[in-house]
């Protein structure tokens, strides 16, 4: 099931926040008509001057210096009408950057509608750029899926199957020969772009439940260069019971695919018997997705190879037929 978030209180934004952007409150409450809706930022200059025609107050709205300087050259008369225009409509909050100071009247109308200040010393464009990110990351669409989140050889793998058919066996294999463990069990996955990102749930972290051991802590057994926190899913490596009957993919000619939150990710169907080594595949796979990568294709090479000779040895033989003719 997607789940995308609708709306984050200014609050929540501000006590998740206040550290990584230095963020001050210049107002009484940060409970106002308006909750953060989108990534998206507004700069209200035309608003300030009278042009109320797109005046998107459902968004953050950013003043920096130009609008503090326009601010401060109005009368008093002036500068009492511009505050009433800006909050003549509801908003979620205001944010003032590089340590700016905002006219009393502002701060005056801001508490007289309900309105949360927050002032930064971040320079505006930087602070325009992360405030963005953190929206962006806040707002993505997300999912949860069964299964296992291995980073090898820098690719991320996501081995699927039924329980109990080995995915965390598998993972634990690869840690030892020095891969890394991103999650085990539950994934959490988010679409940033085209990229689909995976990670661990908060509370589980990097715990894994082995069958007839129990739990066990991979960065504590294996030390930090054993996990990691995140990992764009390239592949996913679907394990399935080995059925005699069942048509397997022999030559990797035609690529399959399935969809992780709108975007195509690349999938291999992987059957499972006793004795065999997954790890090895598993590796194989991952170098052999880098291949891809840079535009080699190790079955669409022998296929090309075997056209060729095909091609040559018909010709040989129409060679050979017109001579003797």
């Amino acid at each position: 099931m997607v789940r995308k978030k609708r709306e984050y209180t200014v609050e929540d934004f501000f006590k998740d926040n206040k550290e990584e952007l230095g963020l001050e409150l210049l107002t009484s409450s940060l409970k106002g008509p308006l909750n953060i809706t989108g990534s998206d930022v507004h700069r209200p200059a035309f608003a300030l001057s009278g042009f109320m025609e797109n005046y998107l107050n459902s968004r953050i709205q950013i003043i920096a210096e130009t609008e503090t300087l326009f601010m401060r050259s109005l009368e008093p008369g002036q500068m009492k009408e511009a505050a009433e225009r800006i909050f003549s409509k509801p908003l979620c909050c205001i944010m003032i950057t590089k340590n700016l100071d905002l006219p009393d009247v502002f701060i005056d109308e801001a508490e007289r509608k309900s309105v949360p200040v927050l002032r930064t010393p971040k320079e505006t464009t930087p602070f325009i750029h992360e405030l963005t990110e953190i929206l962006d990351y806040y707002f993505a669409p997300r999912t949860k899926l069964h299964g296992s989140l291995v980073d090898v050889y820098g690719v991320g793998l996501l081995f699927t199957g039924r329980s109990g058919i080995g995915k965390s066996e598998i993972v634990l294999d690869l840690v030892e020969r020095g891969h890394r463990l991103v999650a085990d069990d539950v994934v959490e996955i988010l679409r940033r772009g085209d990229v689909v990102i995976g990670r661990g749930q908060e509370f589980l972290k990097h715990f894994m439940e082995l069958r007839g051991i129990g739990i066990i802590n991979v960065m504590d057994t294996y030390g930090i260069r054993a996990i990691r926190i995140q990992k764009r899913i390239e592949v996913v490596v679907e394990l399935k019971d080995w059925d005699p009957g069942r048509d397997w993919d022999r030559h990797g000619l035609d690529e399959r695919y399935t969809e992780i939150l709108g975007s195509r990710i690349r999938q291999l169907i992987i059957p499972i018997f006793p004795g065999k080594n997954i790890t090895v595949i598993s590796e194989t796979i991952a170098l052999d997705h880098m291949l891809k990568v840079y535009g080699i294709n190790a079955a669409k090479s022998l296929d090309d190879k075997i056209s060729d000779w095909m091609k040559s040895k018909k010709r040989t033989r129409r060679y050979l037929r017109n001579d003797t003719e």
